[in-house]
């Protein structure tokens, strides 16, 4: 399987000059090349190579720079082009449709910059790379990470890293090459309630509570309110760094929850079921205070980080019907919105059986999943 590791760079101040100035000239050369691509209607990667490549080597590229600069501006109208098929950005004669169809792509000047193994090398001992730039190489360019990601990096590095700017601050990205553990039979199940308070709850009733996340988020809202008040340049750009900012910690919040859960499934040879929660803002009325929250909160980052662990760990993953999970009993199966008389607590109306919401629906969770691998691995009657 495909994983990424990002180690952060050490530049001195010499490097950093000659980092900046290669994104910079990388950028500026991808938008020359994409304005050509539009003007011309040529979006193939090996047909732009004719009518660009001659301008981008006179501009200091290297022969191995052109061509990522060429591949990167195909992949960007092949992800463009694949958006309108898709109906991603609007029907045909929307705004914001007509409005990505009617420039070409245009590049940031800090955009991320791919290099092959001809253009970068690494000496994982003395955590240092070597990288081409337009001032020519740069060697002995430290970096660093977590022990855990250079053992990774190590051993496990494949193809392409990308050269990305954020923040004033500088990194590698590296796609590596992680060999799957084959997926267990699981003894049973740990099934899990994702919320908005609770942000997930398990069947074994460990719950990760988002009550001090509900506050950083309802801080950020104002301080977000008071900047877009302001209308003012400097007041947009302090609300692209908030917003990063919130992204990086909803994505910290959701890794933490994912690893846990995944390491009690692991050590106690269980699967792990979700709900399947495909389209509930389209399914899900709220009232309008509790949009926003529900808008915002990534449970779809949630779900891919416990499956891209878990398929690391060799621990299966079942998706099932989240309808009626935190009205259903999970012991007389009677379903009555009236099971759940506020939030936090359910009480069966038909037996009587009670106990925190969250729990209950993880349960019935749980349960489903029973159900369908007993389902899957029924034997062929024919075969048999």
């Amino acid at each position: 399987m495909k994983v990424v590791v990002q180690v952060k760079l050490l530049p001195t101040a010499e490097q950093l000059v000659a980092l900046r100035s290669t994104l910079n000239t990388c950028n500026e050369a991808a938008d020359a090349v994409s304005r050509v691509a539009f003007q011309k209607g040529v979006f193939r990667e090996y047909a732009l190579r004719k009518p660009t490549y001659g301008e981008l080597k006179t501009r200091g590229l290297g022969a191995q720079a052109a061509q990522h600069v060429i591949k990167k501006v195909a992949d960007a109208y092949t992800a463009l082009h694949a958006n309108v098929r898709n109906g991603n950005l609007g029907a045909a004669g929307s705004k914001r449709r007509a409005r990505a169809e009617s420039k070409p792509i245009s590049f940031r000047r800090d955009a991320a910059q791919p290099f092959d193994d001809r253009c970068l090398s690494w000496q994982y001992d003395a955590s240092t790379v070597s990288i081409w730039t337009v001032s020519g190489r740069v060697k002995k360019l430290r970096f660093t990470g977590s022990p855990q990601q250079l053992a990774t990096l190590r051993e496990h590095r494949r193809g392409e890293s990308d050269l990305v700017s954020r923040d004033g601050m500088w990194f590698l990205i590296a796609t590596c090459d992680v060999e799957e553990k084959p997926a267990f039979g699981p003894v049973d199940w740990i099934g899990v309630d994702r919320g908005v308070v609770n942000l997930a709850t398990t069947s074994d009733a460990d719950n990760f509570q988002g009550r001090r996340l509900q506050r950083y988020r309802r801080w950020h809202a104002r301080k977000r309110a008071e900047l877009q008040a302001r209308k003012t340049k400097s007041a947009r750009r302090r609300l692209k760094r908030r917003a990063k900012r919130e992204a990086r910690h909803a994505a910290h919040v959701n890794h933490r929850i994912a690893k846990r859960v995944v390491a009690v499934a692991e050590r106690t040879g269980r699967g792990i079921a979700l709900e399947d929660l495909g389209g509930i803002r389209d399914r899900v009325t709220v009232s309008r205070h509790q949009r926003a929250i529900l808008a915002s909160w990534p449970f779809r980052q949630l779900e891919l980080h416990i499956r891209y662990k878990a398929q690391r760990a060799g621990v299966p993953v079942l998706l099932v019907d989240a309808r009626y999970s935190s009205q259903m009993c999970p012991r007389c199966r009677h379903t009555d919105r009236a099971n759940r008389p506020t939030r936090d607590h359910f009480c069966c109306r038909r037996c009587g059986l009670a106990g925190p919401a969250d729990v209950v629906a993880a349960v019935n969770v749980r349960n489903r999943a029973r159900s369908v691998w007993v389902h899957i691995n029924v034997p062929d009657p024919v075969a048999a």
